[in-house]
């Protein structure tokens, strides 16, 4: 959330330009109160993106919210009154509404995808597969629906794939330097048989992505790590096949998905007297 304003800025800049020509219809002293209602049942998320919104809009609009960050709404359901300078509210209308269901879309599909691996060891991790611009939002919205954030991205962690090994010349080589070069950051090793399995845990590797692993290999993989070190199962997971994934025994099952096909909650915003 630390780019939280400049995303806002952002936003409100693509949307207004040079000016909401039709708000200016309006005179800009009249007062107005507006209610959020949902239409659906969903995971609330991305308030203080609503928030800030307005916040920059005019700081005279006062917002009251009936429900939290993070918890269950259902149809019809109140979420918050805005009361303040009509111009303000019909100008951040839609981008208001545009974080907060999308953010409120990532985080009810990750609680999908918690409730489907319940009792099991494996959390939900995210991935980089986020929409440009937005990755801190929706990292952040994985987390209100229960899942884990992954690497933020290119900076804060190794992730060794197919490519890397085959531009450094093995896993080895790859893990050694990447140990000389930056000992803090944790190294994750991308691996597709059992053999590059043992390569990777023999060079000290933190943790390993087994990418489209079939059931069977998922358990032969877990049975050679004997918790050695973390595994994360990832590629086509799906509500259907993530149960049967989680049981194998991994630690991670990661899902792009989450962050990369999201459908909008359907809220409104609507003006009353």
């Amino acid at each position: 959330m630390n780019d939280l304003v400049e995303t806002v800025e952002r936003a409100l800049a693509e949307d207004m330009g040079s000016g909401d020509v039709t708000a200016q219809l309006i005179a800009a002293d009249v007062q107005a109160q507006a209610q959020v209602i949902s239409r659906e049942s969903a995971v609330l998320c991305g308030c203080a993106w609503f928030d800030e919104v307005f916040r920059q809009l005019d700081t005279q609009v006062q917002i009251t919210w009936y429900a939290k960050e993070g918890e269950t709404v259902e149809p019809n359901q109140r979420l918050c009154n805005l009361t303040g300078p009509v111009r303000a509210l019909l100008t951040g209308e839609r981008t208001a509404l545009n974080f907060i269901q999308l953010l409120s879309g990532t985080a009810t599909d990750v609680q999908r995808y918690v409730k489907a691996i319940s009792g099991t060891r494996a959390c939900i991790l995210d991935t980089r597969k986020t929409l440009p611009g937005l990755r801190h939002a929706q990292k952040y919205a994985v987390c209100c629906g229960g899942g884990t954030n992954h690497r933020m991205g290119l900076y804060d962690a190794y992730l060794i794939k197919e490519n890397h090994i085959l531009a450094a010349g093995s896993i080895t080589q790859a893990i050694t330097t990447a140990r000389l070069r930056a000992a803090h950051l944790a190294v994750e090793v991308e691996v597709e048989t059992l053999e590059q399995i043992k390569e990777a845990l023999a060079a000290g590797a933190d943790s390993l992505l087994l990418d489209n692993f079939s059931l069977h290999q998922l358990r032969e993989a877990v049975a050679l790590v004997q918790n050695q070190i973390k595994l994360e199962a990832s590629g086509s997971v799906t509500l259907e096949t993530i149960r049967a994934i989680a049981e194998t025994g991994v630690d991670f099952i990661s899902i792009g998905a989450i962050t990369k096909d999201v459908r909008a909650i359907d809220l409104s915003m609507r003006f009353f007297k």
